[in-house]
């Protein structure tokens, strides 16, 4: 990787490696963009095959925080973290705590919260160290965002449902919900309440399992997630899952999901969804919810908004899916149209982010 090369492409601001041999951290924060404010972005704990494909993931995950903040009318700036290890194995007090210490080291310009392979308790010992992060319990703490996310995506879905079939309720429907993780748990109770037959998965089988029968969904295999067939695939597990192997095998109508990054090649993957007549609503729109969640807690934490919020990316993906109707636009394109759109109008307003904000409650 021509590491320089490939910030200025991506137009990133700063990239920070953080290494601790006492706790075994090994960490990477990425700052993309923080025109609209500092950079917010969860953390995510992964057994990484390379350092190489963990600094590509914090780069790609960074981008696509930017331009969620500003396609969902957030203040922040785009950022994200990763933590390379096994979070089953690897995880401990010192380790997230050494991890919060380089959080406090830039002083604002980035906030963390959780992601993948982290959890509430895991930011609990990154706010020992520093105030920048956002998702603990307590007193002034909105806790586990994963509900609001699965809203988020829920009403993305119902937007997508609605442009495609002619109505937004996916009773009837088939839909694949890769992943069993937090928000895929609420997604597929939002789903199974609203009369969709839900077929899940998950490479942790058992937890899957456990899931389908709470709700009533069925397991499958995880080799038959994208041969299953449905009217709906919803991706909320890793990204770049749809690619030039998976994609000629999908049979949906739609493809709607919380996990980020899902087009391994952003715009070459669009256009193959397009080819095949499956609407793409674009990953970062339909998952902002979380990023709702987070920022308000920055403000001061009001969940009866937060959820008003979440409510309204059915009306943020419309807006996009008739964008891309109207321009003649992949819905990807269409999507970072909208944010782009906005980063400019505020750039000269605000320029590179330096301060600190102010956090409620600490």
């Amino acid at each position: 990787m021509q590491i320089f090369e490939t910030l200025q492409s991506m137009g990133h601001e700063q990239v920070v490696l953080c290494s601790d041999v006492t706790t075994g951290l090994r960490a990477i924060i990425a700052v993309h963009n923080t025109s609209l404010g500092p950079a917010l972005g969860g953390t995510r704990m992964w057994k990484y095959e390379s350092d190489e494909a963990a600094i590509t993931d914090a780069l790609r995950l960074s981008r696509g925080m930017t331009y969620k903040a500003a396609v969902s009318g957030v203040n922040l700036g785009g950022g994200k973290a990763v933590l390379i290890g096994d979070p089953r194995t690897d995880k401990s007090e010192a380790m997230f705590r050494a991890y919060g210490r380089m959080v406090e080291t830039l002083r604002g310009r980035y906030i963390t919260a959780e992601d993948v392979g982290t959890s509430v308790r895991d930011m609990e010992w990154i706010r020992m160290e520093t105030k920048y992060v956002t998702g603990v319990g307590g007193q002034g703490g909105s806790g586990d965002p994963s509900p609001v996310t699965a809203l988020g995506v829920y009403s993305g879905m119902r937007a997508a449902a609605h442009a495609t079939w002619g109505k937004d309720s996916l009773a009837g429907k088939r839909v694949v919900v890769q992943g069993a993780g937090n928000v895929a748990s609420h997604l597929v109770e939002h789903l199974t309440r609203d009369g969709a037959t839900v077929f899940l998965t998950d490479i942790y089988e058992e937890k899957a399992k456990t899931l389908a029968t709470k709700h009533g969904a069925t397991f499958i295999s995880p080799d038959a997630v994208f041969t299953t067939a449905c009217d709906v695939f919803s991706p909320n597990a890793l990204g770049a899952i749809l690619n030039d192997d998976t994609i000629p095998n999908l049979t949906c109508a739609v493809v709607c999901g919380g996990a980020n990054n899902q087009l391994k090649d952003e715009k070459k993957h669009a256009q193959m969804l397009k080819e095949r007549n499956i609407m793409y609503a674009p990953d970062y729109v339909v998952n902002s919810g979380g990023l709702m969640n987070v920022a308000s807690e920055v403000e001061g934490y009001d969940r009866e908004k937060v959820m008003r919020q979440a409510e309204s990316i059915y009306d943020i993906t419309m807006n996009i899916l008739v964008t891309a109707r109207e321009r003649d636009l992949l819905t990807i394109e269409a999507s970072n149209a909208i944010a782009e759109e906005r980063l400019m109008k505020v750039r000269h307003l605000h320029g590179t982010y330096i301060g600190s904000p102010s956090i409620r409650g600490v």
